[in-house]
């Protein structure tokens, strides 16, 4: 494809999508819309935009395709109480003592074995409040810990974002997810300590409550709770390991199916992939719009630009990487946005700049949760929602979970930028 669009249609494309994203109006029209006039403004011409963005789209759409199929695993976690479970078996077993520790650790487990990070967290988030009550911590107190697990586990997760990086830059999604276990535990323990400063600022009275009833007796065990996940795991692992391929588009529904039947839930699946479908058509449509943005930023002028003011600073090279990440998370106030739109379009020259392609992939995506829990994007609401937190108790957290996102984009940056 012969079309070039400007560095400036390609940033007021994102500009339009962003005010419309923040104005309230449907993620994936703003994007489309913001496609449209980043093509237009940036020189296309309105058949060379449309060109453009039907590209973009169509390259996303191997995603899609397996974000799709991975709502048979979500589903089943989340219908079967599998996912409550698992997070009520960590706090129990870590004890009050460590209920900070405890409640990142649940989130972290719960994203990196599938769950949607806000998903995870509102999963929690019950029992986190519980907890609150119990020991005096105030919301902004256990959002941030919950928060923090989910950004640590979500970086070496099977999810959207994770997916996508994997296709956009060509390697296993098996290497991706651990490409980046150092850097999510720093993620979890920077998480834990900022949680543990923040409780000493946001003191709170502790109330005591009266013995509650046993609300697991309908949760499946522990360990049949944990089958799906470990065999799905098990299978991306093979390729590595052993050298089979089975592609995420198999093995995520097979540890769904095989977790169902290992809790006796088998009769129910249908109605559990019905409701995993429907908590992944939200993001395929969020990343056909994604996709007609990416097309447009990958045919524009902008990589072009964004490396040259690299050169001009004496940065190195590989730094494009984190940054692309970080900027596209920022724009588009998700991580399986910015992931997507970043290693979609600049893949190509983080990997010409001598970068290899799991370094990349592994670079962007820590990057892209740096600043992806902006007011723009549903995550913000939909955490403060889950806690009963106000806007402006929630913009106070923000420089926080930056923090958390940053540290781990650093220690990736390190491992794969300078040492590997």
């Amino acid at each position: 494809m012969d079309v070039q669009i400007t560095t400036l249609g390609a940033l007021l494309g994102l500009a339009v999508a962003i005010v419309l994203i923040i104005k309230k109006i449907h993620p994936a029209y703003s994007l489309i819309l913001g496609a449209v006039v980043g093509g237009l403004v940036g020189g296309a011409g309105l058949t060379g935009t449309v060109d453009v963005m039907m590209s973009g789209a169509k390259d996303i759409m191997p995603a899609i395709l397996r974000i799709v199929t991975s709502g048979v695993l979500a589903g089943v976690l989340i219908q079967t109480g599998a996912a409550a479970k698992i997070a009520d078996q960590i706090i129990k077993t870590l004890g009050e003592k460590r209920a900070l520790f405890a409640l990142a650790l649940s989130t972290m487990i719960l994203t990196s074995v599938g769950v949607f990070v806000d998903v995870a967290v509102i999963t929690v988030a019950p029992i986190a409040l519980a907890i609150a009550k119990k020991l005096g911590y105030a919301p902004i107190v256990i959002l941030l810990a919950m928060i923090g697990g989910g950004k640590a586990g979500n970086i070496m997760s099977p999810n959207p974002n994770t997916i996508s990086v994997a296709e956009n830059f060509g390697v296993d999604l098996s290497s991706v997810m651990a490409a980046n276990v150092i850097s999510s535990i720093v993620g979890l323990t920077v998480a834990i300590f900022l949680a543990k400063m923040l409780a000493k600022k946001y003191k709170v009275a502790k109330v005591e409550q009266a013995k509650e009833k046993d609300e697991n007796v309908q949760l499946p065990s522990f360990f049949a709770s944990i089958i799906g996940p470990i065999v799905a795991i098990a299978l991306l692992a093979l390729r590595p390991i052993a050298g089979i391929a089975i592609d995420p588009l198999i093995a995520l529904p097979v540890g769904g199916i095989v977790g169902a039947i290992a809790m006796g839930k088998f009769k129910n699946l249908n109605e559990y992939i019905t409701f995993g479908l429907s908590k992944m058509m939200p993001v395929a449509i969020l990343l056909i719009g994604t996709g007609t943005v990416a097309g447009i930023i990958k045919a524009s002028t902008l990589q072009a630009t964004t490396i040259s003011l690299l050169d001009a600073m004496n940065m190195p090279a590989f730094l494009l990487a984190p940054i692309a990440g970080a900027l596209m998370g920022a724009a588009t106030a998700s991580t399986t946005a910015g992931a997507t739109i970043a290693s979609a379009t600049f893949a190509p020259a983080i990997i010409a700049s001598g970068v290899s392609p799991l370094a990349g992939a592994a670079m962007v995506h820590a990057g892209s949760t740096v600043i992806d829990h902006l007011p723009h994007g549903s995550f913000f609401h939909a955490t403060a929602g889950a806690t009963n937190m106000s806007i402006e108790q929630r913009l106070k957290l923000i420089p926080y979970e930056t923090l958390v996102g940053l540290s781990m984009t650093i220690v990736s940056t390190i491992i794969w930028g300078i040492i590997v």
